[in-house]
């Protein structure tokens, strides 16, 4: 069964395979933009976007949004999450419609449901879903490798792994993970890596790994260059302030957090972003630390705009080895100073062109931020900044990555 977000959760009827079947209710739409699937770039009919991801949609706006909402601009795009466990009495699919076309797809399982029955109930809603809307011709386009337990009988016409993270170094991650990982390899056609270190990882495990490091909206974030009005829960906060957007989870160094407030009780530390994995009764607080909760990707400029330095106060551990912050270009081109600890990906190159303080102990850290506090009307560093960003884009990023698509389906053509 599907189902749309003005639905209820009870599904109508059951199927004899004890998977929901398809309600004749949904009256989801897949509009393609006008000029068909002639693309940009010379680009001419892509494929439908089959996504397969443990990141939800509505969660934190990042690279799979950025890309996936450029690609439904072309072609239908089905963002297909991991279960969520429900009161319901049978598994359902829940359809709806994200900005720009793009449709979000939500199963919902009933609670108790043991792993193996959740992956037989995923494959069988997912074959629904698959012969309601036609299908036929489509790529998958892999964030988690787990979803191999529900479509490795399927036939896409390309695979793609965008290889985000090391996600088996991150906490609670599935025991299966990089078993799975090394089938996926096998099946895909094209790796992209979210970063430059994590391509050198895994670049012997693929003939076509291709690293595509953070992008950056620079439009969006440059906003934050003039002052912005103030949003109400930052208003009354004094300065200098110090601010961190993000996931706040075990990737963060909350000793840092703790030296960086007690040292300097005259700096306000801002942090904005949702507490996962972690106790939120072990985050350090003191009068001078603001948690200010998750904030949408549209409101970030406005409190970047009214911060003097921001951070990447990052833990070195096996979960950030290999993490390329996007925030990186973020905050750059917002025009504010940023003090990182000494992430790979984040030494590499912006600390290695001097655009990026880096910091390995607290005390530097501390110093770094006091000369990060001299450094926001220093034109020399912004016009070193613009220039060193000036091809990167996450239109250029979707671009390149649908060439080595459209190329790598011609090579199937021509094979067959």
């Amino acid at each position: 069964m599907f189902k749309t977000n003005s639905e209820s959760n009870a599904p109508e009827s059951v199927g004899e395979d004890n998977t929901s079947v398809v309600s004749d209710r949904e009256t989801v739409s897949h509009k393609k933009p006008a000029g068909g699937t002639a693309l940009a770039n010379g680009f001419q009919g892509l494929p439908d976007v089959v996504c397969l991801s443990h990141l939800r949609w509505d969660f934190v706006y990042q690279r799979p949004q950025h890309l996936l909402s450029r690609f439904a601009r072309h072609a239908r795009v089905f963002f297909v999450e991991e279960p969520l466990f429900t009161d319901c009495q049978e598994p359902y699919l829940q359809v709806a419609e994200r900005e720009g076309h793009v449709q979000l797809v939500v199963p919902h399982m009933p609670y108790g449901f043991s792993v193996e029955a959740v992956v037989t109930a995923q494959r069988n809603l997912l074959n629904q879903l698959f012969v309601k809307h036609q299908l036929t011709h489509y790529l998958f386009w892999y964030y988690t490798p787990m979803a191999l337990g529900f479509t490795a009988h399927f036939s896409p016409v390309l695979t793609v792994y965008d290889c985000m993270d090391e996600l088996s170094a991150f906490r609670f991650a599935p025991a299966q993970l990089k078993e799975l990982e090394r089938a996926l390899f096998q099946k895909a056609d094209l790796v992209f890596t979210g970063g430059q270190s994590l391509y050198e990882a895994k670049k012997k495990q693929h003939p076509q790994v291709h690293a595509f490091p953070s992008s950056i909206d620079k439009a969006h974030f440059s906003r934050a260059r003039t002052r912005l009005p103030e949003p109400a829960d930052q208003a009354s906060i004094p300065g200098p302030r110090i601010g961190f957007f993000g996931v706040i989870d075990e990737r963060m160094d909350l000793g840092l957090l703790e030296a960086l407030a007690t040292a300097r009780p005259d700096w306000h530390l801002i942090m904005i972003g949702p507490v996962v994995k972690i106790d939120p009764a072990t985050l350090p607080r003191h009068a001078n630390i603001h948690y200010l909760g998750g904030k949408s990707y549209k409101e970030l400029p406005a409190y970047l705009s009214g911060w003097d330095v921001a951070l990447l106060p990052f833990a070195i551990n096996e979960s950030t080895e290999f993490i390329s912050p996007t925030k990186t270009p973020e905050y750059l081109a917002a025009g504010k100073p940023v003090v990182s600890t000494p992430i790979r990906d984040v030494v590499r190159p912006y600390g290695e062109v001097g655009l990026v303080h880096i910091a390995d102990t607290s005390d530097s850290f501390i110093t770094a931020v006091e000369h990060a506090l001299t450094q926001q009307e220093d034109k020399q560093w912004l016009a070193a900044v613009d220039g060193f960003m000036a091809d990167l884009s996450w239109d250029n990023t979707w671009s390149s990555m649908t060439r080595l698509i459209v190329g790598a389906l011609e090579l199937k053509k021509q094979q067959a």
